[in-house]
């Protein structure tokens, strides 16, 4: 792609979620939304592949549709209530649909089914943006209009969204769809606590974010997109494979990891509030991901590459693009969970 285009196109995703931040009218909000959406396409597009084109015409017309639910939930609160500002969504017919628009436009369960599909037609770098970037700006909205949602909605949202995001990677093979379910249980457990601590959530997604970003960039630098791919990258990168275990556990939550903190303060909050029954459940989804991450783990340590295949040998040649961004964010998603008591001190947990 041209460098002027793809700056124009990156320019706009930034320029889409900043304005999203900023606004507090709905049209405003709404406009970041579209200009977010429409800078996005092109750069999925750019592959000239059938499942590339199939994944940003579903991509399209499903944040097409959020998006005119996001202003039907808008409008209609104008007309009934008189208030267009983001925080006076007081009307529960607008609020249920802006809420149910908005899970649209991240994927949550039960909307959650263009997200796997569309993934998987992405190539890996455009699959991180839309795992981490993309999630910002309806993520912010989502904080500002959760406080009058009915509460019930809020958490089966999110114990749906765990338990589906566990239950649906547990037989692929495709990588890039078993993260897209991981994505899908990750936002359940911010989903949650929303309501109850919203510097919680907020700590969460910045956990995922890295965690993700580790994962995303260490199959690209392997280049692996299914799991029998993952069986020789111990052969190409021994370091790489053996960190990229210990992000894939952090993922999934176990201590010591860096993942294991924002879902110990969830279940903390949760039965803070009240809420035993649900961190349980969420607590016992965890463990369906923590199965297929398992998985991704023995098939790149314990499983041994066939050696008479007929196929391209893969030469271990130096790497030509830079690593120094991999290494950052995976220290960072494998070490931060000695920082908890500042953190929890911080968001007066």
């Amino acid at each position: 792609m041209n460098p002027y285009v793809l700056t124009i196109l990156l320019s706009s995703l930034g320029l889409g979620t900043v304005l999203t931040f900023a606004s507090t009218h709905w049209l405003l909000a709404w406009m970041g939304l579209e200009i977010n959406t429409l800078a996005i396409i092109p750069l999925m597009a750019r592959q000239y592949h059938p499942r590339a084109v199939e994944a940003t015409t579903k991509y399209f017309l499903t944040q097409a549709t959020a998006a005119a639910m996001i202003l039907f939930a808008s409008t209609t609160n104008a007309w009934l209530v008189g208030e267009w500002d983001i925080q006076q969504l007081t009307h529960p017919i607008a609020v249920t649909t802006a809420m149910l628009a908005l899970a649209l436009k991240v994927g949550l369960a039960p909307v959650h089914f263009w997200l796997p599909e569309v993934l998987q037609g992405l190539d890996l770098t455009t699959g991180l943006i839309l795992s981490t970037w993309q999630k910002l700006a309806p993520f912010a909205l989502m904080l500002q209009v959760a406080p009058t949602v009915n509460s019930s909605l809020i958490v089966t949202l999110g114990l749906l969204s765990t338990l589906v995001g566990g239950w649906g990677g547990l037989n692929q093979t495709q990588l890039r769809k078993i993260l897209a379910y991981s994505s899908i249980a990750h936002l359940g457990w911010m989903v949650l606590i929303m309501q109850f601590a919203p510097s919680l959530t907020l700590l969460s997604l910045i956990m995922y974010i890295i965690m993700t970003s580790s994962a995303f960039m260490t199959l690209k630098t392997n280049n692996s997109l299914t799991i029998n791919a993952l069986a020789i990258s111990w052969t190409k990168a021994p370091t790489l494979a053996a960190l990229a275990i210990l992000v894939l556990l952090s993922l999934g939550g176990l201590p010591p990891l860096s993942g294991f903190m924002p879902k110990w303060l969830i279940l903390q909050e949760l039965t803070k509030q009240g809420l035993p029954m649900s961190a349980t459940l969420a607590a016992m989804t965890a463990l369906l991901s923590l199965y297929f991450y398992l998985r991704l783990c023995y098939a790149m340590t314990l499983t041994i590459w066939p050696n008479t295949l007929a196929a391209t040998t893969p030469w271990r040649l130096d790497f030509t693009h830079t690593t120094l961004p991999l290494s950052l964010v995976t220290i960072l998603a494998l070490g931060l969970l000695p920082l908890t008591p500042a953190v929890a001190a911080l968001l007066n947990l």
